[in-house]
């Protein structure tokens, strides 16, 4: 049956692999993008999720287009890098304000619809290093690990109404974030993780996928980690 699917953030990288996951089982997928030219075969919406009038736009049009969102998946998200004593209040609010606060505002509304139908899939996508940590990245990695209490406080909240939240926590994927590093600092990351490669982006959608299927029905508040082993113990 195909659903009225969401996914923030999906005009690229793992939004995008997630969005076209979705569009390949069927059902129905509206993106959200901030800027450039969205990638065709979905309905793209442009939204800033900081800026609630824009959210409520957003959900207004894609209600309208296809219907109530079924699944959604909150995957926009941006980066600040720095050290903390060069990290401006700006680098850390604007990336808090982004990947938890935002993802407050795209879930909240979501829910009123899935709260009626007594029925729902959430997916949270917060990060490997949320859970480990990063030198450069306290923003980040507040905000990711923000997520995981966010998302296990609503698995309670709404659980009785047949809605799942869940977290994928992928470690590092090959897209275009990461090829701007040098072969050195790539090779360094692999070196850390036992599976010895990058993820793809595929492989982070894959389990997105399954969270929102009837075979993850009894799955809810679970932070499941896509990181070839990285964040063992975390």
């Amino acid at each position: 049956m195909s659903r009225s699917v969401l996914v923030t953030g999906g005009n690229r990288g793992i939004g995008l692999a997630i969005a076209r996951a979705f569009a390949e089982a069927g059902d129905k997928v509206a993106i959200t993008y901030r800027s450039g030219e969205p990638p065709t075969g979905f309905l793209a919406v442009k939204c800033d999720i900081t800026d609630p009038e824009q959210v409520e736009q957003a959900y207004k049009e894609i209600e309208e287009k296809q219907g109530a969102v079924e699944v959604l998946v909150a995957n926009a998200g941006v980066t600040r890098d720095q050290l903390l004593l060069r990290m401006s209040e700006e680098d850390f609010t604007s990336v808090v304000e982004t990947n938890l606060t935002g993802t407050f505002r795209v879930v909240k509304r979501a829910s009123k619809a899935m709260l009626r139908a007594r029925k729902g899939r959430v997916v949270l996508i917060s990060s490997v290093v949320g859970l480990m940590g990063s030198p450069g990245q306290a923003n980040y990695a507040a905000s990711k690990a923000g997520l995981v209490g966010f998302a296990r406080s609503l698995a309670r909240e709404l659980g009785s109404r047949n809605i799942t939240v869940n977290v994928v926590a992928p470690g590092f994927v090959d897209t275009d974030m990461t090829r701007v590093l040098t072969d050195e600092q790539r090779a360094g990351i692999v070196g850390n993780v036992p599976l010895g490669r990058y993820a793809q982006p595929e492989e982070i959608a894959a389990s997105v996928r399954f969270l929102a299927s009837e075979d993850a029905a009894y799955i809810t508040g679970a932070v499941i980690p896509v990181d070839g082993g990285l964040g063992m113990g975390h």
